[in-house]
């Protein structure tokens, strides 16, 4: 299958594209980000790697030819020249650590086959040292944007999201989507999470959200980010916790026999 056939995307406003993986028909489909700037190009999020995405972005032109932007394309993830993560995660990404990256893949998933003879249990999380540590106050300058990084912990522990403040528009990551909050993966923390969501209805609050970019589902305005971070607050007691420990036990027994099967 070639590259231009694995992705499809759509053009958004404020220079910003969405790119999906079109045969990995599952709930962990990723939201693929790119974002232009004059300077610099950045590209949140980056699907499971099955086909190239650099090369699919360059045969679509999504870069465009201008000759301002200096800057080869960051990555928020990998599989690129130029790769940020937050520093907690730094040793799980450079070691391709397939257990706190939450490595799970069927075949199921997969409706055309990326390559003759591909299989789900072939696939690992390529190791890639990154060049970018990234941590809270960050800000990635794209040249006419700034891209603020804000350590929203709950999720995993280097979970981040992507502020562009002048236009209002927070690429969330995994931290917040249209769904139900996951906080039952090896490095979930509850508690984490809900200071990660103190700061998001902080953040509605004074007005600075009007869209999120998640990083799976649908895109949502600010009205419902506060709805979604102050019911899991309000959810998080006791019985949550207890419920929570019981799934993320099961989980993680679960994803260490799934990549040690994929191992052999």
């Amino acid at each position: 299958m070639s590259v231009t056939d694995w992705y499809a995307h759509k053009s958004l406003e404020n220079g910003v594209f969405w790119i999906q993986e079109r045969f990995y028909e599952s709930g962990n489909r990723a939201n693929i980000w790119l974002i232009r700037g004059s300077h610099q190009d950045v590209v949140i999020d980056t699907g499971l790697g099955l086909r190239s995405l650099p090369e699919y972005i360059y045969s679509k032109g999504l870069l465009g030819d201008d000759s301002k932007r200096k800057n080869p394309l960051l990555a928020i993830g990998t599989h690129f020249q130029q790769v940020g993560v937050h520093k907690a995660e730094v040793d799980a990404l450079a070691n391709g650590d397939n257990f706190e990256t939450v490595t799970w893949l069927s075949d199921r998933e997969i409706v055309e086959d990326p390559a003759p003879g591909w299989r789900a249990r072939q696939y690992r999380v390529t190791a890639v040292t990154p060049t970018h540590i990234l941590q809270e106050g960050d800000v990635i300058n794209l040249g006419d944007r700034q891209l603020s990084v804000l350590h929203m912990p709950g999720h995993s522990r280097g979970s981040i999201c992507l502020h562009d403040k002048e236009n209002k528009m927070l690429f969330s990551g995994d931290v917040v989507y249209d769904g139900s909050m996951i906080d039952w993966l090896p490095y979930s923390r509850i508690s984490d999470y809900i200071r990660s969501c103190e700061r998001l209805v902080e953040m509605v609050d004074k007005d600075e959200i009007d869209l999120v970019m998640p990083g799976h589902f649908n895109t949502f305005g600010s009205k419902r980010l506060h709805r979604l971070a102050s019911n899991y607050m309000a959810s998080a007691g006791a019985c949550h916790r207890a419920s929570t420990c019981v799934v993320k036990s099961i989980a993680s027994l679960a994803l260490r026999a799934s990549n040690s099967r994929s191992a052999c």
